[in-house]
């Protein structure tokens, strides 16, 4: 991981060239947000050793609704080249996940067939590509025949990664990454027979620097398609670099979120599409315990944590706070009082936030103090409490109902029970509370002490 880095955040100039330090309160701007998607999707493919155990129903919608519906149970069905097989087999997949069920057949069709796929991350959406693209190369052939576009270097070089490992029984297919900093000499013609790299690497590689004939590429990825469309560009430049494609190239596109956005782009590049989605889990409230607890400031919210601090590190817990700066003062607090905290927050280098999740994955930090953008989209399965010190607002200060949901949806995962806490310290957040408690249309209790041995029942 040593060379990821992602860009860290330096102080902005202002109009007259002074450098203003940012106040951590004010909002993070629209660019920080989009690159902190990327940064995201990156952290969820390095903390996953394994695919998420999901029972989501997938929808398949078929181009040619008369044509049979192909599913497999197993890689054998597939008759994938032994070679490949042997590489799915070494990497740990013993069967098709269920987005892998219904892609793969469609993904290796003939006549190939356009695919357009939705599912949230670690569901098995980048070997389930890649093995598309291994399955069509001409090893015969040294030149590049499928084209892979990912938003940032990371993300390439994480896909990278699954392709040399699912090849590694493959020698003679070979890889090239278009990435900044990947210098060729000019005129040069490229010999690996898959490209991976970023859209406007690609496009030059294809346009100006003819490193890449486009005409011949049989398979054309999109990955993450939804942090694409977020980054400055990106959209514009795969656009163009699909014009230059042979009418049958076979279009490939993958996204975790399914945006009228990510729909409409989808449209522009792939024609003709089957599509595949997999219905998020209904998150439900119904095995979540909620309360909340009555505080007049900061302090006094503080001094309940440490109360009931002893019954929740029985579990594995996560704090939400509003800003960064509530973060860390609260981990420093909680370090400051002698208990074990981790701190996740976005200030941090990408390699730096993967580390401290994998930690907390691992069990070596019991609490994980955070704020609401780093955690957002970040899975971690075991988590059976989670405390909100500051309650979710949007930036008008009207409740968040989405993100109250979804942070507490990370504990009673799988029909397990779970824990929310709530921290009200004015009449303003209780008003918060009441609203969302109206809009779930669930009562959440006051904490009183007797509620204690309650949590220490959940939580063991």
């Amino acid at each position: 991981l040593s060379n990821l880095h992602l860009k860290e955040e330096k102080p902005k100039p202002d109009s007259n060239g002074a450098v203003v330090k940012m106040d951590d309160n004010v909002e993070r701007t629209e660019d920080e947000e989009k690159e902190d998607r990327a940064a995201q999707s990156l952290l969820n493919k390095l903390i996953r050793s394994n695919l998420v155990d999901t029972t989501n129903q997938v929808e398949v919608l078929q181009r040619d609704p008369t044509s049979p519906l192909y599913s497999v149970k197993s890689f054998e069905e597939l008759r994938l080249k032994p070679q490949l097989l042997q590489g799915v087999y070494a990497m740990g997949f013993n069967r098709p996940s269920k987005i892998q069920e219904n892609a793969l057949p469609m993904m290796l069709a003939e006549p190939p067939q356009n695919l357009i796929a939705q599912s949230q991350s670690g569901t098995g959406k980048t070997a389930a590509f890649v093995l598309a693209m291994l399955s069509r190369v001409d090893p015969g052939n040294k030149y590049p025949q499928c084209l892979c576009l990912s938003p940032t270097y990371e993300l390439a070089l994480q896909t990278g990664k699954v392709i040399e490992q699912m090849g590694k029984f493959y020698p003679e297919l070979k890889l090239a990454y278009a990435v900044r900093g990947n210098k060729l000499e000019r005129g040069q013609k490229i010999s690996e027979q898959i490209v991976i790299g970023t859209p406007g690497t690609v496009l030059d590689w294809c346009s100006k620097l003819k490193f890449i004939d486009p005409k011949k590429i049989k398979v054309f990825v999109l990955d993450e398609a939804d942090v694409m469309i977020a980054t400055q560009g990106h959209q514009d430049q795969s656009i163009r670099i699909q014009r230059m494609l042979p009418r049958d190239c076979q279009m490939l596109l993958f996204s975790a979120t399914f945006e009228d956005s990510v729909w409409k782009f989808a449209q522009k590049v792939v024609p003709d599409p089957n599509i595949i989605k997999l219905k998020r889990e209904e998150e439900t409230l119904d095995t979540i315990k909620q309360y909340y607890v009555l505080c007049n400031n900061r302090d006094e919210k503080f001094q309940a944590l440490c109360n009931i601090y002893g019954a929740i590190t029985i579990a594995q817990a996560m704090i939400f706070c509003h800003t960064r700066k509530t973060a860390g003062w609260l981990a420093a607090e909680l370090s400051k009082e002698g208990h074990q905290v981790a701190l996740l927050s976005g200030e941090m280098m990408v390699e730096q936030r993967a580390a401290v999740i994998e930690r907390f994955r691992e069990g070596k930090e019991k609490v994980l103090v955070t704020t609401n953008v780093c955690a957002r989209g970040i899975d971690v399965e075991q988590v059976s409490v989670v405390i909100n010190f500051d309650l979710p607002v949007d930036k008008d200060g009207n409740p968040d109902n989405e993100t109250y949901l979804h942070r507490i949806g990370r504990t009673g995962r799988f029909g397990k029970r779970g824990l929310a806490i709530n921290m009200v310290d004015s009449k303003h957040s209780m008003n918060i509370l009441n609203r969302i408690q109206e809009h779930f249309n669930k009562k959440i209790n006051k904490l009183d002490t007797d509620d204690l041995d309650e949590i220490e029942k959940i939580t063991n």
